[in-house]
């Protein structure tokens, strides 16, 4: 009988190679399926198979490795109707910092495990929570991805400035691709400065960029900003938070924001956003949400229920709330 030789319980390969076996040999889903579900070809799917056997993940029945929460992970893509969910341990008395880096982590595996090579990728430009995920990839000894590019404006205050750039930066150089900025602030005054940027060659081109993702990875907001985005000059007043408030706002992503049922709250204040216009973000195949803790819940419910995301990154008791 082979012998288990996994030891690392966030190993992204790890992890794959679960949820493979899961589907294939308890579910009965056949490995074609399986492919068009995940995203992977199907030699991968069945690479991923022979590998799970060796490794003595698949006996008579599946082995999860420690640290893994294959059921909670199922029973969430079953709840909300999307494609993968990553659900990483972490301490209920965990500060913010501590679950940021356990995000970071399980995400970091996940996108090392998942990345196809011909993916073009966008991201977020102001989540402590996705630079946590860059801080702790491990560079691709072959191409990760064609292209990152940044799915709001990056332009801000001259001292977290730094804080987009790497972002964006880290994370094409950790994957060999080419990084894509938008050279503009995420919020201007009016929709006409909006419009007058957009018309720009340089915004024009960029826009061709977000019409050809395959992949984004976002963080979820709620509608109170980071110390990050306040000091960036990104975010939006206390008095149009308070505005975003009464008209039924509950979470953002890429300052596009939504209501519990995950629809967009439009107007005035979205019209003054530089970023992804709603309907390229939801177009792009694979849309991956990374959020956790308490006062993340109620955004994440929302960016699920919209189909802002599908597929979600987050803490097991982040988890099992949204399955209460």
């Amino acid at each position: 009988m082979p012998t288990s030789s996994y030891n690392r319980p966030l190993d992204g390969q790890v992890r794959l190679m679960t949820k493979v076996a899961r589907m294939y040999h308890e579910r009965g889903i056949r490995q074609a399926d399986i492919a068009e579900a995940m995203n992977i070809s199907q030699a991968k799917v069945s690479r991923l198979l022979k590998r799970a056997a060796q490794t003595g993940i698949v006996r008579t029945t599946v082995t999860v490795a420690p640290g893994l929460h294959a059921d909670v992970e199922e029973q969430l893509e079953q709840r909300y109707g999307i494609a993968d969910a990553v659900v990483v341990d972490v301490d209920p008395e965990a500060d913010g910092a501590e679950l940021i880096a356990a995000l970071g982590s399980g995400a970091a595996a996940y996108l090392e495990a998942t990345l196809s090579g011909t993916d073009r990728i966008g991201i977020s430009s102001w989540s402590q929570t996705l630079l946590a995920v860059v801080d702790r990839m491990r560079p691709f000894t072959a191409r990760g991805a064609t292209e990152v590019v940044q799915l709001l404006g990056g332009n801000g205050a001259p001292e977290v400035q730094g804080h987009s750039h790497r972002l964006l930066g880290e994370f094409a150089r950790l994957l060999g691709a080419e990084p894509v900025y938008v050279q503009a602030p995420g919020i201007v005054a009016n929709r006409e400065i909006r419009d007058s940027l957009l018309a720009d060659d340089a915004l024009q081109q960029l826009a061709r960029h977000w019409e050809q993702l395959t992949l984004t990875v976002l963080g979820i907001g709620n509608i109170e900003p980071s110390d990050v985005l306040i000091t960036s000059g990104n975010a939006f007043t206390s008095a149009e938070r308070a505005q975003l408030l009464a008209d039924g706002a509950i979470g953002d992503i890429c300052h596009r924001t939504f209501r519990p049922d995950g629809t967009p709250v439009l107007g005035e204040l979205d019209e003054r956003v530089v970023a992804v216009p709603i309907a390229d973000l939801l177009r792009v195949p694979r849309r991956v949400g990374v959020a956790g803790g308490p006062h993340k819940v109620e955004a994440i419910r929302g960016a699920l229920a919209g189909k802002w995301v599908n597929a979600l990154v987050t803490d097991l008791t982040t988890a099992q709330t949204l399955l209460a």
